[in-house]
């Protein structure tokens, strides 16, 4: 609550606390509170402000809910939503509606086909896999990277073909942002989370098995292949709506896992819970740093993430070099 009071209160405009609750207050239970700010001051907190603090928190928990468990299944310790290619995919259906096919259905053209091209590279990859007749891990992993890299060489194109003055919004979104939030949109991304988070949570058990190893997640009756693809799946829900909403934002998914095992262990009933909560905070600071250190402009979040993310990877990397 802390983290998301200060996060309504601090940017171009500053809100006080008090103001910041008591906008809640009156919206909440009208007449609650005696109204002692202006009507631009409760826009900005209250359709602005919260909606954009909501699904920062969203997002994080989302994210890094993602890669805690396709970090279980593949047994990888640097795997994150974006292995498959799901945020390639988001990208390229945000740039076909961008620069192409325009807002057809008004405000949600872009997170719609954003969403569906995550999930159609999701399924190119499970695709590709189920050819190759390897559901393997580290398979599914290089089918991912190699589907990403195709996606992405056709997003190019269509930048390359697009209209040169409308590329500086699809670098936005590509780098992650979160000032399109509203509330009328927020009902898609809460429902995804909550319905696949808590399926993922109901198999926390078989996730802690996939970390030992498949053999001895097939002894515990866990039919392996199945339920790595059934957890890709979830995860490219996940991912896809969140990206639909926010843009690229990289590094959430690897560096938050990591933290939650440090602070609680290794056992994902207690991992997978831990890091929804981290990645929630987490990006909800990187949103108030990107709001702020260049006030009045808003700062792409990803670059935030992406700061923080690269210096946890080589940190990462050096904890794991033998010697």
């Amino acid at each position: 609550m802390i983290s998301l009071s200060i996060a309504v209160s601090v940017g171009a405009v500053q809100v006080p606390l008090g103001t910041v609750w008591g906008v809640l207050g009156n919206k909440l239970s009208p007449g609650l509170i005696d109204q002692t700010w202006s009507q631009g001051r409760e826009a900005i907190v209250w359709e602005i402000r919260f909606p954009r603090a909501l699904l920062a928190m969203m997002v994080g928990a989302g994210l890094a809910t993602v890669g805690a468990s396709l970090q279980a299944v593949t047994r990888n310790p640097l795997a994150d939503p974006h292995l498959l290619g799901i945020s390639s995919g988001g990208a390229f259906g945000a740039i076909l509606a961008l620069l192409h096919t325009g807002l057809f259905i008004g405000l949600l053209t872009v997170p719609l086909l954003a969403f569906l091209g995550a999930l159609g590279a999701t399924a190119i990859v499970l695709g590709v896999s189920r050819f190759a007749n390897s559901t393997s891990a580290d398979r599914l992993v290089l089918a991912g990277v190699a589907v990403s890299f195709i996606i992405m060489s056709a997003a190019n194109v269509l930048i390359f073909l697009g209209d040169p003055r409308a590329t500086h919004v699809v670098v936005f979104w590509m780098l992650g942002g979160l000032g399109l939030a509203q509330w009328g949109q927020l009902v898609y991304p809460l429902v995804i989370l909550v319905l696949c988070g808590a399926w993922l949570m109901s198999r926390a058990t078989a996730l802690n098995a996939m970390t030992v190893g498949d053999e001895t997640a097939s002894t515990l009756g866990i039919p392996v292949a199945r339920f790595r693809l059934a957890v890709f799946v979830a995860g490219a829900l996940i991912t896809g709506v969140m990206v639909a909403f926010s843009g690229i934002i990289g590094f959430v998914g690897l560096m938050v896992p990591h933290v939650a095992r440090m602070i609680v262990g290794g056992d994902y009933w207690r991992v997978l819970p831990t890091s929804a909560l981290v990645g929630a905070i987490f990006l909800l600071w990187a949103d108030i740093v990107a709001r702020t250190v260049m006030a009045p402009e808003d700062m792409p979040i990803g670059i935030v993430t992406g700061l923080v993310g690269g210096v946890f990877f080589v940190w990462l990397l050096s904890r794991r070099t033998p010697g």
